[in-house]
């Protein structure tokens, strides 16, 4: 996609560099900046302090941190240090240990001396398999999303947009490319389909804002609001549909997303709006029954208060329940947010919540 006119992507390694550059989002929208990252613990830190954010982004940044981390040591005592270093940076996003458990898995049984390389090869893999779940997201979602439209317009406003409402950010700043959530809206932009999009302000980070530049550098017309007006606007019948992301979406398809995705759920079941999910199928924990069984991240109360001496609590996620989403959409498909259709889209002969199927 797009930044300032430029394509990139958000995570970038030259042929056999063993460090990697990636988008510091914590400086924006102010500044496009790169951080280069080239230790296990610059990796984590830069995963803890959300340097890079969204759970597919999390797992190809990890992926590559337990290759860096082989290149200075690639001892079994190292990887499995690295591993663990890794995997605790966020305990949500089920993307982490899925990377981690692939990358591990790959070099497992290969000579010490040439451990790196595949580590590195193996999260280049990631990486491009992530761009292309996002595309093919991207394609599922446009389907989707164009059927609202038409309905838009067959009511006699056929020039209308199509207005949708997102939530924190779930496009390719959240992914190596593409994104989720605003994948099938890059889609509709390119063929021509007029759209206006609501964006939630995201508290505390403010990862609305992160969707609002995205979309300005796509030309796609935005309007950023706060997380408490977003009941208001679909009040009013200025929502069309819902889509977000997910960090974790379990069996039974409770989606677990971004703290206040569960309100919006709850306000577009109220006025009937269609709530939508789009995630790679390395999102879907399968060995999680349902939401209560997914851990949700309790980061620090300063990024709520920004005072020391407020007591507060600040969870980064919530789940919604099944029943509030009306379809899932993975690069494999769309799907109905229930076990039986996830399974008949996602087999689970063989798959375990970290060895989901390659994207296709």
């Amino acid at each position: 996609m797009r930044a300032l006119g430029e394509s990139c992507r958000t995570i970038a390694r030259a042929p056999g560099e063993p460090f990697v550059r990636v988008i510091d989002q914590t400086r924006l929208p102010k500044e496009l900046a790169w951080a280069q990252l080239a230790t296990v613990r610059e990796v984590a830190s830069a995963i803890r302090t959300m340097v890079v954010r969204g759970a597919p982004l999390i797992g190809v940044t990890a992926a590559y941190g337990l290759a860096i981390g082989l290149h200075a040591d690639a001892s079994d005592a190292a990887l499995e240090e690295a591993k663990a270093t890794l995997a605790a940076t966020r305990p949500t996003a089920v993307n982490l240990r899925w990377a981690l458990e692939r990358v591990s898995k790959a070099v497992r049984e290969v000579a010490t001396d040439a451990r790196a390389e595949a580590a590195f090869r193996e999260a280049d893999a990631i990486a491009e398999e992530d761009v292309a779940a996002s595309r093919a997201i991207g394609r599922h979602g446009a389907a989707l999303l164009r059927e609202v439209w038409m309905r838009r317009s067959g009511a006699g406003l056929p020039d209308a947009a199509l207005r949708v409402m997102t939530h924190c950010n779930a496009g390719w700043l959240a992914t190596v490319d593409w994104g989720t959530a605003l994948a099938p809206l890059y889609t509709l932009a390119e063929e021509g389909v007029p759209l206006h999009v609501w964006v939630s302000e995201t508290r505390p980070r403010n990862q609305g804002l992160l969707t609002e530049w995205e979309l300005r550098q796509e030309g796609i017309a935005a309007t950023l609001l706060a997380d408490s007006a977003c009941g208001l606007v679909m009040a009013r019948g200025e929502v069309d549909c819902v889509i977000v992301g997910s960090d974790r979406t379990a069996a039974n398809g409770d989606v677990c997303n971004k703290i206040g995705t569960y309100l919006k759920a709850l306000a577009a079941k109220e006025h009937g709006i269609p709530f939508f999910v789009a995630l790679p199928s390395s999102t879907l924990d399968l060995s999680a029954p349902n939401g209560a069984s997914i851990p949700i991240e309790e980061r620090a109360a300063i990024e709520l208060t920004t005072l020391p001496d407020v007591h507060a609590v600040n969870p980064a996620f919530d789940v919604t329940p099944a029943r509030f989403v009306t379809k899932l959409i993975t690069e494999r498909g769309v799907c109905d947010a229930n076990a039986a259709d996830i399974a008949r889209l996602h087999p689970t002969e063989g798959r375990t919540a970290t060895t989901p199927e390659r994207a296709s």
